[in-house]
């Protein structure tokens, strides 16, 4: 529309948009029909199914078979013991990792992440390797990464001492 004016062209677009939009309604709303058509068609045809069937037979679908898990024994609770004090472990005694049972590596592991102190010890008397088997290689690097910020001053300065 190269002649038309403004008033126009918008009255023209409108135009077209209010076809397309009502061309799209009718067409959605005939799928929507269709839809509605088929699934009467497959009720009809499943009651049809239902009556032709006698009344004596029963037709069971297969069911997927229930699986109980096996039952188990009831765990011995033993009495809660008071959390252990890490004051009692002999800091001379040569570490073997392969001699410490589960709940003293477990003990170890919360004294390093309680104090990272404990880490850099154990890096000092038996290598970084033994300490990244005894901690976890991921304690480990965050106890090198919070060595290395230094400590946060957040006490009061003024401008002339900073």
């Amino acid at each position: 529309m190269p002649g038309a004016s403004e008033n126009e062209r918008r009255a023209a677009v409108a135009q077209q948009l209010h076809q397309d939009v009502t061309a799209e309604a009718w067409a959605k709303a005939r799928r929507w029909e269709q839809v509605r058509e088929q699934q009467a068609a497959a009720k009809a045809h499943r009651a049809e199914a239902a009556a032709a069937q006698p009344a004596d037979v029963v037709v069971d679908e297969p069911v997927a078979p229930v699986v109980l898990p096996a039952p188990r024994p009831a765990a011995v609770v033993p009495a809660p013991e008071p959390e252990p004090e890490f004051a009692d472990v002999d800091e001379d005694q040569e570490l073997v990792l392969e001699d410490l049972t589960p709940d003293q590596v477990r003990d170890w592991r919360v004294r390093g992440l309680k104090d990272h102190q404990v880490v850099f010890d154990h890096i000092d008397r038996h290598g970084e390797a033994s300490a990244r088997r005894l901690f976890s290689n991921q304690l480990v690097d965050q106890a090198q990464h919070h060595s290395r910020l230094g400590h946060l001053d957040l006490g009061y300065t003024t401008w002339g001492q900073a």
